[in-house]
C-alpha cells in the first residue's frame, strides 16, 4: 500500500514539473502588451477625419490620436503604438486572429457585434446620414424607394437601410473611397454611412452634399476580443477613456478634428 502511495506521489510530482495536470499559465492581454512594450491597434486609413493619410503619408486623425493617448497611458509614451490598417469587412477577423490587440476604427456598438466582441465605454457618438450628388432630388430615406443606395460591407448601414426602405437596391463596396467613387460615377442615387465619415467628402468635394437628417445613433467604442485574457485590458481602457471624458480631453480632440457635437 505504501509502495502504491509513493508511486502516486511520484506521478503527481512529474505532472507538476512537466506542466501537465494543471491549467497552462497565460498572460492576459494587458500584461502581454506591457511585456512587449507596444500596443497594436487596428485603425481605418481611409476615413477622414478619424483615420487617414495626409499628403506626406502620415497616418493622422481622431482615432489615431486616441490610440496614441491610450499607448501613453499604458506604456508611458504615445510612440509605443503600432497601427494596422483595417476595413469594416476584415477588422473583426484581424482582432480575433490576434493580429491586433484592439480595434479603434469607427466601430459602432451594436447588439449583434456584442455577441462577437466586447466594447469599451463609447468615445464618440455618430449618426447615420446620407450623401447625395449636389443636383440630386433625393431628400430623405423615403425618397429612396425604387432607387439604389451605396453602403460599405461590414458597416451598420445595410441593416438600417433595409429596415427603413425595404424595396431599395443596395450596392456594397469594400472601402469608403470605393463607395464614394461609385456615387460620383452615378452608379447609385445615394451613399449611406456614419455622418462623421461623410463629412470629410462633403467638405472637400462641392459636387456632393450631406443631407441634414440623421437616422440613428452610432456610439463608437474600442473593441476587444471576447475572452478572459482581455478583461484587465478592458478595465484599464475604460478608466483611461472615462478619465479623458471627465478631464474634457476627448472634447479637445473632437474640436481639433472638427467633430465636436455639444
Amino acid at each position: 500500500m505504501i509502495k502504491k502511495f509513493a508511486i502516486v506521489l511520484m506521478f503527481c510530482a512529474g505532472l507538476i514539473f512537466t506542466g501537465c495536470g494543471k491549467k497552462e499559465a497565460f498572460n492576459d492581454d494587458l500584461t502581454t502588451i506591457q511585456q512587449r512594450g507596444e500596443l497594436i491597434v487596428g485603425v481605418k486609413t481611409d476615413t477622414k477625419p478619424f483615420g487617414y493619410y495626409d499628403e506626406k503619408r502620415n497616418l493622422i486623425g481622431y482615432d489615431i490620436d486616441l490610440a496614441k493617448y491610450i499607448a501613453k497611458a499604458l506604456l508611458g509614451s504615445e510612440k509605443r503604438v503600432k497601427f494596422v490598417p483595417v476595413t469594416p469587412s476584415n477588422r473583426i477577423m484581424k482582432l480575433e486572429s490576434k493580429e491586433v490587440d484592439v480595434l479603434i476604427a469607427t466601430m459602432s456598438v451594436t447588439n449583434q457585434r456584442k455577441q462577437i466582441v466586447n466594447f469599451s465605454t463609447p468615445y464618440y457618438m455618430a449618426g447615420q446620414a446620407m450623401l447625395v450628388r449636389e443636383n440630386s432630388n433625393v431628400t430623405s430615406l423615403k425618397s429612396l424607394a425604387g432607387k439604389s443606395v451605396i453602403i460599405v460591407f461590414g458597416s451598420t448601414s445595410e441593416k438600417n437601410i433595409r429596415d427603413n426602405v425595404p424595396g431599395v437596391v443596395i450596392l456594397g463596396y469594400r472601402t469608403y473611397p470605393e463607395a464614394f467613387a461609385a456615387l460620383k460615377a452615378k452608379k447609385a442615387d445615394a451613399m449611406i454611412a456614419d455622418d462623421t465619415i461623410l463629412w470629410g467628402y462633403a467638405l472637400s468635394d462641392k459636387t456632393v452634399k450631406l443631407l441634414p437628417e440623421r437616422y440613428s445613433q452610432e456610439p463608437y467604442a474600442v473593441a476587444f476580443r471576447k475572452s478572459e485574457e482581455s478583461k484587465k485590458l478592458e478595465t484599464k481602457l475604460d478608466i483611461v477613456i472615462n478619465t479623458m471624458i471627465s478631464s474634457r480631453q476627448l472634447e479637445k480632440l473632437q474640436k481639433k478634428w472638427g467633430i465636436f457635437n455639444p
